[in-house]
C-alpha cells in the first residue's frame, strides 16, 4: 500500500513540474514574440522616419531649384518686358492703349453708357454695363482687386460711374478720359454697328514682334 502510494505522489509531482515547465514555456515564448514584435515595430518607424525625411528633403530642394528657375527666368526678361505701373485712378487713352498693345488679359474694360450707345460703337472689347445697372452687374461678375478702366457718354458719367464701382468695394478703377472720342483720335481699335472698326497695324497688338524691337533698341543703348 505505501508503495503504491509513493508511486501516485511521484506521478503528481511529476505531472505538476511538467505543467510548471510548460507554463514556463508559453511565458518565455510569449515574451520572446513581444520582444520580437516590439523591435520590429521600432524598425518600421525607423524607416518610416527615414523615408519622411527623405521625400521632405528632396520637396525642399526641387522647390529651392524651382524658386531659383523663376529668379533667373525673371532675370533674363526683366530687361525685355517692361512692368506695367500700378493703374491711376484716371487714366488717358495712351495709357489704355499701351497696355492694349503689349497683349494684356489682366484688366477689364466697361462702357456705362445705355446699350443702343454701345451697340452702335465702343472700344474694342469693352463690356457694357449701363451706369444705373453697373454695381449690380459688375460685383458679381469682377474681382474686386481687378484692374478695371470705366468710361461713359462724358467725363462727368464717367467719373460717376468710376466713383460708384470704387464705393462698392473695387480696389483699382481708372476713369478713361475722353471717352470712345479720346480713344478713336488715337487710333484706338472700335467696333460696332455703326461704328467702323478701325482696324490695328499689322504689328500693333504682335507682343512677340515688340519684344524683339525692345530688345534691339536695348542693344543699340548698350
Amino acid at each position: 500500500m505505501e508503495s503504491e502510494n509513493n508511486i501516485e505522489s511521484a506521478a503528481k509531482d511529476a505531472a505538476e513540474s511538467a505543467k510548471n515547465t510548460a507554463e514556463s514555456a508559453k511565458d518565455t515564448a510569449q515574451s520572446a514574440a513581444k520582444d520580437v514584435a516590439s523591435s520590429a515595430k521600432d524598425v518600421a518607424d525607423s524607416a518610416k522616419n527615414t523615408a519622411e525625411s527623405a521625400a521632405k528633403n528632396v520637396a525642399d530642394a526641387a522647390n529651392k531649384a524651382g524658386q531659383a528657375g523663376k529668379k533667373a527666368v525673371n532675370n533674363v526678361v526683366g530687361d525685355v518686358i517692361p512692368s506695367q505701373p500700378p493703374i491711376d485712378s484716371q487714366s488717358d487713352v495712351h495709357q489704355l492703349k499701351s497696355r492694349l498693345e503689349w497683349g494684356e488679359p489682366a484688366f477689364t474694360i466697361l462702357d456705362v453708357r445705355d446699350r443702343t450707345t454701345y451697340n452702335e460703337g465702343h472700344i474694342m472689347g469693352s463690356m457694357p454695363m449701363p451706369i444705373d445697372e453697373l454695381v449690380d452687374r459688375a460685383t458679381p461678375s469682377l474681382a474686386k482687386s481687378r484692374d478695371i478702366y470705366v468710361y461713359g457718354a462724358n467725363d462727368e458719367e464717367t467719373n460717376q460711374a468710376a466713383q460708384a464701382l470704387r464705393s462698392a468695394g473695387f480696389e483699382h478703377v481708372s476713369a478713361l478720359k475722353g471717352g470712345l472720342a479720346a480713344w478713336k483720335a488715337v487710333g484706338g481699335p472700335t467696333e460696332g454697328i455703326v461704328e467702323s472698326k478701325t482696324p490695328a497695324g499689322a504689328d500693333d497688338y504682335n507682343v512677340v514682334e515688340r519684344l524683339k524691337n525692345h530688345a534691339e533698341t536695348q542693344n543699340k543703348k548698350v
